[in-house]
Protein backbone atom coordinates (compact mmCIF):
# COMPACT_ATOMS: atom_id res chain seq x y z
CA UNK A 1 0.00 0.00 0.00
CA UNK A 2 0.84 3.87 -0.48
CA UNK A 3 2.09 5.46 1.87
CA UNK A 4 -0.57 8.25 3.31
CA UNK A 5 -1.19 11.12 5.87
CA UNK A 6 -3.75 13.06 7.68
CA UNK A 7 -4.30 15.26 10.52
CA UNK A 8 -6.15 13.09 13.20
CA UNK A 9 -7.29 16.17 15.44
CA UNK A 10 -9.71 18.80 14.17
CA UNK A 11 -7.99 21.15 11.93
CA UNK A 12 -7.15 24.73 14.16
CA UNK A 13 -4.87 25.53 17.17
CA UNK A 14 -5.08 23.61 19.48
CA UNK A 15 -3.24 21.99 22.60
CA UNK A 16 -1.76 19.14 20.40
CA UNK A 17 -2.44 18.03 16.69
CA UNK A 18 -2.02 14.19 15.75
CA UNK A 19 -1.10 13.32 11.86
CA UNK A 20 -1.41 9.50 10.94
CA UNK A 21 1.14 7.92 8.87
CA UNK A 22 0.15 5.18 7.46
CA UNK A 23 1.76 2.24 4.38
CA UNK A 24 5.07 0.55 3.38
CA UNK A 25 7.69 3.09 4.44
CA UNK A 26 5.78 4.97 7.53
CA UNK A 27 8.59 3.67 10.18
CA UNK A 28 11.68 5.09 7.72
CA UNK A 29 9.87 8.21 6.67
CA UNK A 30 8.82 9.13 10.47
CA UNK A 31 12.88 8.09 11.41
CA UNK A 32 14.11 9.90 8.85
CA UNK A 33 12.46 13.12 10.42
CA UNK A 34 13.00 12.24 13.72
CA UNK A 35 15.27 9.72 14.60
CA UNK A 36 15.39 6.08 15.42
CA UNK A 37 11.68 4.37 16.94
CA UNK A 38 13.49 0.98 17.88
CA UNK A 39 10.07 -0.45 19.79
CA UNK A 40 6.42 -0.61 18.30
CA UNK A 41 3.57 1.04 21.04
CA UNK A 42 6.24 3.19 22.85
CA UNK A 43 6.05 6.94 23.23
CA UNK A 44 9.06 8.85 22.27
CA UNK A 45 9.98 12.65 22.24
CA UNK A 46 11.87 13.75 18.95
CA UNK A 47 12.54 16.93 17.35
CA UNK A 48 11.41 16.34 13.97
CA UNK A 49 14.13 18.10 10.99
CA UNK A 50 14.29 18.45 7.52
CA UNK A 51 17.70 19.00 5.65
CA UNK A 52 18.96 20.64 9.67
CA UNK A 53 15.75 22.80 10.35
CA UNK A 54 13.96 21.70 13.30
CA UNK A 55 10.12 22.11 12.47
CA UNK A 56 9.02 20.71 15.98
CA UNK A 57 9.29 18.98 19.27
CA UNK A 58 6.82 15.88 19.06
CA UNK A 59 5.94 12.75 20.59
CA UNK A 60 6.05 9.79 17.82
CA UNK A 61 4.87 6.15 18.45
CA UNK A 62 4.56 3.55 15.77
CA UNK A 63 2.52 0.40 15.14
CA UNK A 64 3.77 -2.58 13.45
CA UNK A 65 2.25 -4.44 10.52
CA UNK A 66 -1.04 -6.15 11.57
CA UNK A 67 -1.30 -4.56 14.84
CA UNK A 68 -2.32 -1.14 13.67
CA UNK A 69 -5.86 0.50 13.24
CA UNK A 70 -5.44 -0.44 9.58
CA UNK A 71 -3.41 -3.56 9.91
CA UNK A 72 -0.09 -1.71 8.17
CA UNK A 73 2.97 -0.03 9.26
CA UNK A 74 2.32 2.88 10.65
CA UNK A 75 3.30 5.70 12.82
CA UNK A 76 1.50 8.84 14.96
CA UNK A 77 3.32 11.96 15.01
CA UNK A 78 2.00 14.43 18.02
CA UNK A 79 2.67 18.01 17.38
CA UNK A 80 2.65 21.03 19.04
CA UNK A 81 -1.31 22.31 17.94
CA UNK A 82 -0.19 25.50 15.58
CA UNK A 83 -1.49 25.19 11.82
CA UNK A 84 1.66 26.01 10.56
CA UNK A 85 3.38 23.40 12.66
CA UNK A 86 1.07 20.88 11.02
CA UNK A 87 0.94 22.36 7.33
CA UNK A 88 5.22 22.44 7.82
CA UNK A 89 5.21 18.69 8.60
CA UNK A 90 2.71 17.91 6.33
CA UNK A 91 4.88 19.32 3.52
CA UNK A 92 8.06 17.63 4.75
CA UNK A 93 5.99 13.82 4.98
CA UNK A 94 4.85 15.17 1.28
CA UNK A 95 8.17 15.35 -0.10
CA UNK A 96 9.35 12.14 1.97
CA UNK A 97 6.84 10.49 -0.41
CA UNK A 98 3.52 10.56 1.84
CA UNK A 99 0.65 11.73 0.08
CA UNK A 100 -2.86 13.54 1.96
CA UNK A 101 -5.45 10.39 2.69
CA UNK A 102 -9.04 10.41 1.01
CA UNK A 103 -11.24 10.97 3.37
CA UNK A 104 -12.17 7.49 5.34
CA UNK A 105 -9.20 5.81 3.77
CA UNK A 106 -7.86 4.31 6.79
CA UNK A 107 -11.06 2.90 7.69
CA UNK A 108 -11.12 1.67 4.35
CA UNK A 109 -7.38 0.01 4.53
CA UNK A 110 -8.64 -1.37 7.85
CA UNK A 111 -11.30 -3.29 6.35
CA UNK A 112 -9.39 -4.26 3.37
CA UNK A 113 -6.78 -5.74 5.90
CA UNK A 114 -9.31 -7.75 7.65
CA UNK A 115 -9.05 -5.40 10.78
CA UNK A 116 -12.30 -4.29 10.53
CA UNK A 117 -15.91 -6.05 8.99
CA UNK A 118 -18.48 -3.55 7.03
CA UNK A 119 -20.78 -3.40 9.79
CA UNK A 120 -17.96 -2.21 12.28
CA UNK A 121 -16.63 0.24 9.99
CA UNK A 122 -20.61 1.62 9.38
CA UNK A 123 -20.63 1.50 13.67
CA UNK A 124 -17.41 3.43 13.38
CA UNK A 125 -18.94 6.08 11.03
CA UNK A 126 -22.15 6.61 13.23
CA UNK A 127 -19.51 6.96 16.14
CA UNK A 128 -17.97 9.64 14.64
CA UNK A 129 -21.30 11.61 13.36
CA UNK A 130 -23.50 10.65 17.11
CA UNK A 131 -25.15 14.17 18.50
CA UNK A 132 -26.43 12.20 21.72
CA UNK A 133 -25.59 9.88 24.33
CA UNK A 134 -28.00 7.04 22.77
CA UNK A 135 -26.73 7.26 19.21
CA UNK A 136 -23.13 7.12 20.81
CA UNK A 137 -24.56 3.44 22.91
CA UNK A 138 -25.89 2.13 19.75
CA UNK A 139 -22.66 3.02 17.25
CA UNK A 140 -20.12 1.44 19.97
CA UNK A 141 -22.15 -1.98 19.76
CA UNK A 142 -21.36 -1.93 16.09
CA UNK A 143 -18.09 -0.64 16.48
CA UNK A 144 -17.10 -2.77 19.03
CA UNK A 145 -18.23 -5.81 17.01
CA UNK A 146 -20.80 -7.26 18.85
CA UNK A 147 -22.84 -7.45 15.35
CA UNK A 148 -19.95 -9.25 14.38
CA UNK A 149 -19.77 -11.97 16.95
CA UNK A 150 -23.55 -12.51 16.24
CA UNK A 151 -23.01 -12.70 12.93
CA UNK A 152 -20.07 -15.53 13.47
CA UNK A 153 -22.44 -17.64 15.65
CA UNK A 154 -25.02 -17.20 12.20
CA UNK A 155 -22.60 -18.18 9.99
CA UNK A 156 -21.42 -21.29 12.01
CA UNK A 157 -25.14 -22.67 11.87
CA UNK A 158 -24.95 -22.22 8.13
CA UNK A 159 -22.06 -24.47 7.50
CA UNK A 160 -23.13 -27.54 9.93
CA UNK A 161 -26.56 -27.18 8.40
CA UNK A 162 -24.79 -26.85 4.55
CA UNK A 163 -22.81 -30.04 5.61
CA UNK A 164 -25.59 -31.95 6.58
CA UNK A 165 -27.23 -31.24 3.26
CA UNK A 166 -24.14 -32.20 1.06
CA UNK A 167 -23.67 -35.08 3.24
CA UNK A 168 -27.10 -36.64 2.62
CA UNK A 169 -26.56 -35.58 -1.36
CA UNK A 170 -23.11 -37.44 -1.71
CA UNK A 171 -23.67 -40.38 0.16
CA UNK A 172 -27.12 -41.26 -0.46
CA UNK A 173 -25.94 -44.54 -2.15
CA UNK A 174 -24.20 -45.47 1.35
CA UNK A 175 -25.61 -45.12 4.96
CA UNK A 176 -26.29 -41.89 4.82
CA UNK A 177 -29.80 -41.18 3.91
CA UNK A 178 -30.69 -38.83 1.09
CA UNK A 179 -33.41 -36.79 3.23
CA UNK A 180 -32.88 -33.68 4.47
CA UNK A 181 -31.85 -34.93 8.24
CA UNK A 182 -34.14 -32.78 10.57
CA UNK A 183 -30.95 -31.38 12.20
CA UNK A 184 -30.50 -29.03 9.22
CA UNK A 185 -34.80 -27.57 9.96
CA UNK A 186 -33.89 -27.15 13.83
CA UNK A 187 -30.65 -24.70 12.73
CA UNK A 188 -32.77 -23.03 10.21
CA UNK A 189 -35.77 -22.70 12.10
CA UNK A 190 -33.59 -21.14 15.04
CA UNK A 191 -31.67 -18.58 12.46
CA UNK A 192 -34.97 -17.55 11.05
CA UNK A 193 -36.06 -16.67 14.48
CA UNK A 194 -33.17 -14.69 15.03
CA UNK A 195 -33.25 -12.84 11.88
CA UNK A 196 -36.50 -11.82 12.69
CA UNK A 197 -35.67 -10.50 15.99
CA UNK A 198 -33.48 -9.01 14.30
CA UNK A 199 -35.67 -7.17 11.91
CA UNK A 200 -38.18 -6.50 14.35
CA UNK A 201 -35.81 -4.17 16.21
CA UNK A 202 -34.67 -2.31 13.04
CA UNK A 203 -37.14 0.84 12.93
CA UNK A 204 -36.51 2.10 16.78
CA UNK A 205 -32.66 1.39 16.07
CA UNK A 206 -32.92 3.75 12.89
CA UNK A 207 -34.84 6.19 14.53
CA UNK A 208 -32.16 6.16 17.36
CA UNK A 209 -29.17 6.75 14.49
CA UNK A 210 -31.15 9.00 12.42
CA UNK A 211 -32.94 10.94 15.03
CA UNK A 212 -36.62 11.91 15.59
CA UNK A 213 -38.85 14.35 13.47
CA UNK A 214 -41.68 15.99 15.86
CA UNK A 215 -43.69 18.46 14.03
CA UNK A 216 -45.37 21.49 15.94
CA UNK A 217 -48.31 22.27 14.34
CA UNK A 218 -51.87 24.35 14.94
CA UNK A 219 -53.36 27.66 13.82
CA UNK A 220 -52.03 30.67 13.14
CA UNK A 221 -50.62 32.33 16.48
CA UNK A 222 -50.36 29.46 18.29
CA UNK A 223 -47.27 29.95 19.74
CA UNK A 224 -45.53 27.73 17.37
CA UNK A 225 -42.50 29.95 16.36
CA UNK A 226 -42.33 31.00 20.00
CA UNK A 227 -42.01 27.74 21.23
CA UNK A 228 -39.23 26.86 18.62
CA UNK A 229 -37.10 29.90 19.78
CA UNK A 230 -37.52 29.18 23.83
CA UNK A 231 -36.67 25.09 22.81
CA UNK A 232 -33.40 27.00 20.80
CA UNK A 233 -32.90 29.25 23.36
CA UNK A 234 -32.21 32.04 21.09
CA UNK A 235 -34.09 33.22 17.82
CA UNK A 236 -34.98 30.37 15.57
CA UNK A 237 -37.74 31.41 13.67
CA UNK A 238 -39.80 35.24 13.16
CA UNK A 239 -42.50 35.79 15.61
CA UNK A 240 -45.12 38.65 14.71
CA UNK A 241 -48.82 39.11 15.58
CA UNK A 242 -49.93 38.64 11.66
CA UNK A 243 -51.18 35.78 11.36
CA UNK A 244 -48.96 33.26 8.63
CA UNK A 245 -45.96 34.78 9.09
CA UNK A 246 -44.37 31.27 9.17
CA UNK A 247 -44.45 30.24 5.73
CA UNK A 248 -41.73 27.61 5.23
CA UNK A 249 -40.57 24.32 7.66
CA UNK A 250 -38.44 25.20 10.21
CA UNK A 251 -35.99 23.03 11.57
CA UNK A 252 -34.26 22.79 15.32
CA UNK A 253 -32.14 19.75 16.08
CA UNK A 254 -32.35 19.06 19.69
CA UNK A 255 -30.90 16.40 22.03
CA UNK A 256 -33.69 15.25 24.40
CA UNK A 257 -32.43 13.41 27.23
CA UNK A 258 -30.16 11.24 24.97
CA UNK A 259 -32.46 11.09 21.86
CA UNK A 260 -31.97 13.35 18.54
CA UNK A 261 -35.20 15.10 17.99
CA UNK A 262 -35.67 17.26 15.23
CA UNK A 263 -38.43 19.77 15.85
CA UNK A 264 -40.45 21.17 13.00
CA UNK A 265 -41.98 24.30 13.04
CA UNK A 266 -44.86 24.60 10.42
CA UNK A 267 -47.03 27.26 9.07
CA UNK A 268 -50.38 27.83 10.40
CA UNK A 269 -53.39 25.78 8.96
CA UNK A 270 -55.51 27.63 8.33
CA UNK A 271 -57.96 28.66 4.81
CA UNK A 272 -54.50 30.69 2.89
CA UNK A 273 -54.90 34.48 2.04
CA UNK A 274 -52.68 34.08 -0.96
CA UNK A 275 -50.80 31.63 -3.17
CA UNK A 276 -47.80 32.18 -1.16
CA UNK A 277 -49.34 30.89 2.53
CA UNK A 278 -51.28 27.98 0.97
CA UNK A 279 -47.91 26.78 -0.85
CA UNK A 280 -46.77 26.78 2.87
CA UNK A 281 -49.65 25.07 4.48
CA UNK A 282 -49.50 22.45 2.04
CA UNK A 283 -45.66 21.92 2.93
CA UNK A 284 -46.76 21.74 6.79
CA UNK A 285 -49.35 19.31 6.18
CA UNK A 286 -46.86 17.11 4.45
CA UNK A 287 -44.10 17.38 6.33
CA UNK A 288 -46.16 16.85 9.42
CA UNK A 289 -47.75 13.24 8.01
CA UNK A 290 -43.89 12.00 7.57
CA UNK A 291 -43.13 12.87 11.04
CA UNK A 292 -42.63 10.42 14.00
CA UNK A 293 -45.02 12.31 16.42
CA UNK A 294 -47.08 15.76 15.88
CA UNK A 295 -47.64 18.23 19.11
CA UNK A 296 -51.13 19.81 18.11
CA UNK A 297 -50.61 23.31 19.77
CA UNK A 298 -53.65 25.28 20.26
CA UNK A 299 -54.94 28.17 23.47
CA UNK A 300 -58.34 26.02 23.24
CA UNK A 301 -56.84 22.82 23.04
CA UNK A 302 -57.80 21.83 19.41
CA UNK A 303 -56.00 18.98 17.45
CA UNK A 304 -55.50 19.01 13.90
CA UNK A 305 -57.90 15.99 12.97
CA UNK A 306 -56.33 15.85 9.23
CA UNK A 307 -53.44 14.82 10.41
CA UNK A 308 -54.08 13.54 14.17
CA UNK A 309 -52.22 9.89 14.45
CA UNK A 310 -52.23 7.83 17.54
CA UNK A 311 -49.52 8.61 19.80
CA UNK A 312 -49.87 12.28 18.91
CA UNK A 313 -49.60 15.60 22.12
CA UNK A 314 -52.29 17.74 22.24
CA UNK A 315 -51.06 20.92 24.40
CA UNK A 316 -52.86 24.08 25.23
CA UNK A 317 -50.65 27.27 24.52
CA UNK A 318 -50.25 30.77 26.28
CA UNK A 319 -50.74 29.47 29.54
CA UNK A 320 -49.52 33.31 30.67
CA UNK A 321 -52.33 35.17 29.62
CA UNK A 322 -55.10 33.09 30.81
CA UNK A 323 -54.99 30.09 29.37
CA UNK A 324 -56.26 26.79 31.63
CA UNK A 325 -53.19 24.17 32.42
CA UNK A 326 -50.73 23.42 29.08
CA UNK A 327 -47.43 25.73 28.69
CA UNK A 328 -46.21 29.06 28.37
CA UNK A 329 -43.41 29.64 25.53
CA UNK A 330 -42.86 33.36 26.61
CA UNK A 331 -42.39 32.20 30.73
CA UNK A 332 -41.32 28.41 30.56
CA UNK A 333 -44.32 27.37 32.30
CA UNK A 334 -44.94 23.58 31.60
CA UNK A 335 -42.22 23.14 29.32
CA UNK A 336 -40.54 20.98 31.59
CA UNK A 337 -43.56 18.42 31.95
CA UNK A 338 -44.05 18.42 28.10
CA UNK A 339 -40.56 17.84 27.11
CA UNK A 340 -40.69 14.78 29.64
CA UNK A 341 -44.15 13.43 28.53
CA UNK A 342 -42.27 13.64 24.83
CA UNK A 343 -39.25 12.00 26.19
CA UNK A 344 -41.09 9.20 27.91
CA UNK A 345 -42.87 8.59 24.32
CA UNK A 346 -39.84 8.73 22.42
CA UNK A 347 -38.21 6.28 24.61
CA UNK A 348 -40.50 3.70 24.59
CA UNK A 349 -40.49 3.47 20.81
CA UNK A 350 -36.73 2.85 20.83
CA UNK A 351 -37.09 0.60 23.52
CA UNK A 352 -36.74 -2.82 21.20
CA UNK A 353 -33.83 -1.40 19.23
CA UNK A 354 -31.98 -3.94 17.80
CA UNK A 355 -28.41 -3.74 16.56
CA UNK A 356 -28.81 -2.85 12.93
CA UNK A 357 -29.47 0.79 11.45
CA UNK A 358 -28.63 0.71 8.52
CA UNK A 359 -31.20 -0.61 5.13
CA UNK A 360 -28.39 -2.28 4.11
CA UNK A 361 -27.98 -4.37 6.56
CA UNK A 362 -31.65 -4.95 7.10
CA UNK A 363 -31.89 -5.94 3.47
CA UNK A 364 -29.15 -8.47 3.59
CA UNK A 365 -30.69 -9.95 7.04
CA UNK A 366 -33.98 -9.83 5.12
CA UNK A 367 -32.53 -11.89 2.13
CA UNK A 368 -31.01 -14.54 4.62
CA UNK A 369 -33.96 -15.16 6.24
CA UNK A 370 -36.47 -15.16 3.05
CA UNK A 371 -33.68 -17.61 1.61
CA UNK A 372 -34.08 -20.35 5.16
CA UNK A 373 -37.72 -20.03 4.71
CA UNK A 374 -39.69 -23.16 3.41
CA UNK A 375 -36.76 -25.31 3.27
CA UNK A 376 -39.01 -28.39 4.22
CA UNK A 377 -40.75 -28.19 0.65
CA UNK A 378 -37.37 -28.46 -1.27
CA UNK A 379 -35.42 -31.60 -2.59
CA UNK A 380 -32.04 -31.80 -1.02
CA UNK A 381 -29.62 -29.67 -3.94
CA UNK A 382 -32.61 -26.38 -4.47
CA UNK A 383 -32.10 -26.71 -0.07
CA UNK A 384 -28.48 -26.60 0.04
CA UNK A 385 -28.66 -23.92 -2.84
CA UNK A 386 -30.45 -22.02 -0.38
CA UNK A 387 -28.31 -22.23 2.46
CA UNK A 388 -25.55 -20.95 0.20
CA UNK A 389 -27.39 -17.59 -0.74
CA UNK A 390 -27.92 -16.83 2.91
CA UNK A 391 -24.19 -17.20 3.44
CA UNK A 392 -23.78 -15.40 0.59
CA UNK A 393 -25.92 -12.49 2.33
CA UNK A 394 -24.01 -12.91 5.42
CA UNK A 395 -20.50 -12.30 3.83
CA UNK A 396 -22.03 -9.13 2.14
CA UNK A 397 -23.06 -8.13 5.11
CA UNK A 398 -20.15 -8.40 6.71
CA UNK A 399 -18.18 -6.75 3.76
CA UNK A 400 -16.25 -10.11 2.58
CA UNK A 401 -18.18 -9.56 -0.51
CA UNK A 402 -18.68 -5.92 -1.41
CA UNK A 403 -19.66 -3.93 -4.49
CA UNK A 404 -16.69 -0.91 -5.20
CA UNK A 405 -19.89 1.50 -5.61
CA UNK A 406 -20.75 0.56 -2.27
CA UNK A 407 -17.86 1.55 -0.22
CA UNK A 408 -17.23 4.43 -2.01
CA UNK A 409 -20.98 5.67 -0.90
CA UNK A 410 -19.83 4.52 2.78
CA UNK A 411 -15.91 5.83 3.12
CA UNK A 412 -16.44 9.36 1.74
CA UNK A 413 -19.20 10.50 4.49
CA UNK A 414 -16.06 9.67 7.16
CA UNK A 415 -14.26 12.46 7.84
CA UNK A 416 -9.83 12.74 6.42
CA UNK A 417 -7.56 11.22 8.87
CA UNK A 418 -10.29 8.41 10.06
Amino acid sequence: MDLIYAEATPPGRGGISIIRLSGDGARRLAERLGGALPEARRMYLRTLAEEGEALDQAVLVRFDPGASFTGEESVELHLHGAPVVVRRVARALERGGARLADAGEFSRRALLNGRLDLVEVEGLGDLLAAETDSQRQLAMRTASGEFARRAAGWREKLVRAGALIEASIDFADEDVPDEIPTEVFALTDQLVAEFQRELSGFVAAERVRMGFEVAIIGPPNAGKSTLMNRLADRTVAIVSEVAGTTRDVIELRYDLNGLAVTFLDTAGIRDAADRVEEIGIALAKERAQLADLRIHLSPDGRRVADLWQTGDLVVRSKADIGGQGGISAVTGEGLDALLHELSELLKQRVSQAGVISHERQRGEIEAAALALSNLASLPAELAAEQIRSAATSLDRLLGRISSEDYLDVIFKQFCIGK
